[in-house]
């Protein structure tokens, strides 16, 4: 009440009450493909540990999934060091997929992580077709994961190397491999160090994937002008980070017209504007990556940014967003 005993608020009748003070709570809940979360944001593989490491900073039950650290069936010691350095808006990295191996993640992480009421997606890679199907199966026997994501961004040994990702047929020979063996939901993980990523998305989809996630870092390179070497013990590293953000939503934007399957995007986003620009390319989900070494908070901080977004926007659910046309 003001000093004439009027009612402030009906002297502004402009105002919406919904929109200023919260009275409205959007429903964040989407859907990738036959798969439920309850909001949009998940962590990237390999910037999140095997989320128990998280735990200290956050709730893992206010995400709407994560990926774990890569997995092999053996434990990988990685390459050598020095293999991170900070770029310009990013960094390189060239850990090599460094990991304790799918019998201790079963054995140590897993149960640990059953608690929570969140996607667990497993992210894994094999350096054979075999190795990806023996991976597969043995996942797929725990009732727990949710998904699994194929890092198909290894060389291939029976190929001299070529990566699995590098050419439509080999990735469709994979993907149909490991489709043939599980009923978990599968994602596929793609490189962007390809001419046309389209191209890829598509023997994926064919193959039997659920779900891409797009893109995986770009691969680079830093010089030390002091020493005339690489910083990098392994020369070149995957560049992640803001730097390549466009890059990333361009991808997003061309595969999510080229195939039926759900987009999760990835690659430079920090912030909750980030995450909206990714969802209006086209992608259902995010993950977010190099952000987490910043900011360990920054995944819930991003729900809620999205949440507020969407309250002063209007829109109730997120799954009604409009995408680019």
């Amino acid at each position: 009440m003001d000093g004439n005993g009027q009612d402030v608020v009906k002297m502004v009748p402009s105002l919406n009450l919904e929109r200023y003070f919260g009275m409205t709570n959007p429903n964040l809940e989407i859907n990738i493909g036959s798969m439920s979360m309850k909001n949009p944001v998940t962590v990237a593989s390999g910037t999140f540990g095997y989320g128990l490491e998280y735990t200290e900073f956050l709730d893992l039950n206010d995400l709407g999934g994560f990926s774990t650290k890569g997995l092999s069936l053996k434990p990988k010691a990685g390459n050598p060091v020095p293999r991170v350095i900070e770029t310009a808006s990013g960094m390189l990295n060239s850990i090599g997929l460094e990991n304790i191996g799918l019998d201790a993640f079963l054995s140590e992480k897993l149960p640990l992580l059953k608690m929570y009421k969140t996607r667990i997606i497993v992210n894994f890679f094999g350096e054979t077709i075999q190795q990806y199907e023996e991976m597969a199966l043995a996942l797929s026997k725990e009732e727990r994961i949710d998904a699994l994501e194929m890092n198909v961004s290894c060389p291939n040994v029976e190929e001299g190397g070529l990566q699995f990702s590098s050419d439509p047929e080999t990735l469709r020979q994979v993907v149909d491999a490991v489709r043939k063996v599980t009923d978990k939901f599968l994602i596929v993980k793609l490189s962007p160090n390809v001419t046309d990523i389209t191209t890829l998305a598509k023997a994926a989809e064919n193959a039997g994937a659920d779900a891409l996630s797009v893109c995986n870092t770009f691969v680079g390179m830093k010089v030390n002008l002091e020493t005339g070497k690489p910083y990098l013990a392994n020369r070149t590293g995957g560049l992640s980070g803001p730097a390549i953000k466009p890059l990333a939503i361009r991808m997003v934007y061309e595969t999510a017209r080229a195939v039926k399957i759900p987009i999760i995007g990835i690659g430079g986003i920090s912030n909750s504007d980030d995450a909206i620009e990714f969802l209006m390319a086209g992608a259902k989900a995010v993950q977010i990556g190099t952000a987490n070494y910043i900011d360990p908070k920054v995944t819930v901080k991003v729900v809620d940014g999205i949440r507020d977004w969407c309250r002063e926007n209007q829109i109730s659910k997120l799954a009604e967003l409009k995408t680019l046309e």
